[in-house]
């Protein structure tokens, strides 16, 4: 599979989407920002958002919902950068709702039943106008806190706490008929899913399973943010490795697509009339790449 650069120079992106009008909305984590690139690679930004600007994702107002992590502490090296830890200046994690034609923003969540959110990473519209996502925690040299999945509504009336507690949360996505949502932990290498009975709620879970496995990557391989096609398969950023891992759900068969030079692929989005047009952050090298995907992605709720 050909990938080619879209651009370069962005400061640590994540949480692409897929815009109709051919350009891709994304986040730059350590830059704070919440951007726009163009198909020729130009990069604006929308809005300074403060802290760790993470996921994002499009909600039936045309707004943009973004997963803020609270910021981290930075290191590079042989130039790639990452995320090391918590930093001195850290206040939480939070939800934004920003405007995307003037850049306005506003908090409309930082806690759930009096608990703090402590790292909001990844965001998926349901079909209801509600949205689910996941919180990483947040870790020091000396601990680390448990993460969750969440349920909300846009206008700031309704937060619940789904499932808890997880090992690092991050990725988020729905299946085709809404009926499952699948979370993927960055430091176990699983993805998990669960039956949804309702909005935000989900069915009875084994007393000794904290979900349905749907597969666990070897070797030391982490996952990262993730998109579904419409044929169900998952595609889960694979850190260490570096590229996207398709993930069945039925069988657990893993197919792999490299990013060649840069561990830290994070994201993929799909978009384009056929939704095969899939765009990938490198975000160690500060890169954004563009990929006709075998398989077409999986059309979202909403979209710009």
């Amino acid at each position: 599979m050909k990938l080619t650069k879209v651009c370069e120079g962005l400061d640590f992106p994540e949480g692409p989407i897929a815009m109709a009008d051919g350009t891709v909305i994304l986040v730059e984590i350590r830059g704070q920002t919440l951007s726009r690139v163009d198909p020729e690679g130009k990069i604006d930004v929308i809005a300074k958002l403060g802290g760790g600007p993470n996921g994002a994702a499009v909600g039936p107002d045309g707004m943009i919902y973004v997963c803020n992590n609270g910021g981290f502490v930075w290191t590079e090296t042989d130039g790639i950068r990452r995320p090391i830890g918590t930093p001195e200046d850290y206040k939480g994690g939070s939800i934004q709702r920003v405007d995307p034609s003037n850049g306005s923003f506003e908090t409309i969540y930082e806690s759930c039943e009096g608990q703090p959110l402590r790292g909001p990473n990844d965001i998926v519209f349901d079909a209801n106008g509600g949205f689910y996502f996941t919180d990483l925690g947040k870790s020091t040299s000396t601990y680390v806190h448990h993460g969750a999945f969440y349920y909300a509504k846009t206008d700031g009336s309704h937060i619940a706490r789904v499932h808890s507690p997880m090992i690092t949360p991050n990725g988020i996505g729905l299946s085709p008929d809404n009926s499952t949502v699948y979370v993927a932990e960055t430091r176990t290498s699983r993805i998990w899913s669960f039956d949804l009975v309702a909005p935000g709620e989900i069915g009875p879970l084994s007393f000794d399973m904290p979900g349905r496995l749907v597969a666990t990557l070897p070797d030391y391989q982490l996952l990262d943010s993730l998109a579904v096609q419409a044929d169900g398969k998952i595609c889960v950023a694979t850190l260490m490795r570096g590229g996207i891992s398709i993930v069945c759900p039925e069988s657990g068969e893993v197919e792999f697509v490299e990013v060649e030079g840069d561990p830290y692929t994070t994201n993929i989005c799909f978009g384009g009339e056929d939704m095969s047009d899939a765009w990938i952050t490198a975000s160690g090298t500060g890169c954004l790449y563009h990929a006709r995907w075998k398989s077409p992605g999986l059309r979202l709720n909403y979209n710009g």
